[in-house]
């Protein structure tokens, strides 16, 4: 049973995340150069792209130990 919290399966989900982000994206990228494209899409795509952001911001600090101050 492996467990969720490891460096390891926390470096695996950074990598899936941030693969996605690249796509999103090329897709926001592209929908953007469309001479009419849906704004709600868009909108819908960054906000999606901005959620994996944080989410990869967590989880890499997650793996930062923690510094006494």
């Amino acid at each position: 049973m492996s467990d969720d919290r490891s460096p390891e399966s926390i470096q695996r989900r950074i990598a899936e995340l941030q693969l996605e982000h690249r796509g999103l994206d090329a897709m926001i990228d592209a929908l953007g150069r469309e001479p009419r494209f849906d704004e709600l899409q868009l909108r819908r795509l960054k906000k999606r792209k901005l959620q994996i952001k944080d989410t990869i911001m967590l989880l890499q600090m997650q793996l930062v130990p923690d510094v006494p101050a």
